[in-house]
């Protein structure tokens, strides 16, 4: 197996080095290059084809988002950003996924003069995105036209990964605000992210998008983001006025899931709170979080859907489900809006 390529692109001579170090300790990732400006990083892109870009965004002269903007144009390719978290830092990473960057590692969650704790992360991240075709965000998307539901389900949970910004933005602007149910969001992502990244979807959305909270109502017109960090749980709760409420659960437990929160988790409650009047959609990420939570939805006898290879980032989520043969139907993102609205 050929070793996969990468480019470091960053003006820190520190943070080079610090890459270069953890990509020569894995024996399937060779340094082709490195790259001190976004400017060097245009040239170097289409002379020595590498099969993955680090890109850095906050640089001197032209930023990681400019440049990314111009290779995404000229040269597209798998590109991983690695930068430090600020609240705008956040804003301009999902800014960089929407022109095409597949992930991102946030420097900032290791210490200052030292990249190694990353070194799991940015390694596995680079061999999921190697190989893949980067996509980016293309014309706003409106609402599908209303009709009035048949009452059949109450809640659509939805679980993605690497790619899944994307894919959320191209989802969730198609539902209108008078929809009769709720959506409930797992996305795997950095803490501080899943903030402005609900943020970002309500302003896209007819319905109101939100990073979930302890004691949130589950309601109609309404999609609750998982907050990284958290497992997200659904539970019934005797209200103060209208008797039993489904409500929002955030917590720890259980420790022993690989991510936090876990698609597993959430699917599994709405299983066991919702049955079948449920629909369970996994779309793009690596790894296999989802599988056990959707056959428990599957079992009760919820619907599920998963987002087919053609058009997610990383087939690994989808693909194991449907492996497991947990999923009733596999459909392009494009089309996965239209089949919950026939469902509902």
């Amino acid at each position: 197996m050929e070793k996969i390529k990468v480019l470091i692109v960053d003006d820190s001579s520190f943070v080079r080095k610090a890459l270069i170090r953890i990509f020569d300790a894995d024996p399937d990732i060779e340094v082709i290059g490195v790259a001190i400006s976004g400017k060097e990083a245009i040239e170097k892109v289409p002379l020595l084809n590498p099969d993955v870009l680090t890109l850095d965004i906050n640089m001197e002269g032209m930023d990681g988002l400019e440049t990314l903007k111009i290779i995404m144009e000229s040269h597209p390719l798998p590109v991983l950003m690695v930068s430090h978290f600020t609240k705008q830092g956040a804003e301009l990473t999902l800014k960089a996924l929407d022109l095409g960057a597949m992930d991102f590692v946030d420097k900032s969650t290791a210490g200052i003069m030292d990249l190694s704790d990353l070194a799991k992360e940015i390694t596995s991240k680079v061999k999921s995105i190697a190989g893949n075709k980067p996509v980016k965000i293309g014309q706003r998307v409106k609402p599908l036209p209303s009709k009035k539901d048949k009452g059949l389900v109450d809640v659509v949970a939805i679980a993605t990964s690497t790619g899944g910004p994307l894919a959320l933005q191209m989802l969730l602007p198609k539902f209108s605000k008078d929809i009769n149910f709720a959506i409930l969001v797992v996305q795997h992502m950095s803490r501080g992210f899943t903030g402005p990244l609900a943020n970002r979807l309500d302003t896209m959305c007819d319905i109101k998008v939100k990073e979930a909270e302890e004691g949130d109502i589950v309601r109609p017109g309404v999609s609750f983001i998982a907050p990284a960090g958290l497992h997200m749980t659904v539970k019934k709760v005797l209200g103060p006025e209208f008797g039993f409420q489904e409500r929002i659960s955030l917590g720890d437990k259980p420790f022993e899931e690989l991510h936090k929160p876990s698609a597993n988790v959430l699917f599994s409650s709405v299983a066991h709170v919702y049955g079948k009047r449920s629909i369970g959609v996994i779309m793009t990420g690596m790894g296999s979080d989802g599988v056990k939570g959707l056959g428990a939805m599957k079992k009760a006898g919820g619907f599920i859907i998963a987002q087919d290879k053609a058009t997610s980032a990383i087939f690994g989520m989808p693909r194991v489900a449907i492996e497991n043969k947990v999923v009733d139907k596999v459909l392009p993102i494009t089309s996965i809006a239209e089949e919950i609205l026939s469902r509902v």
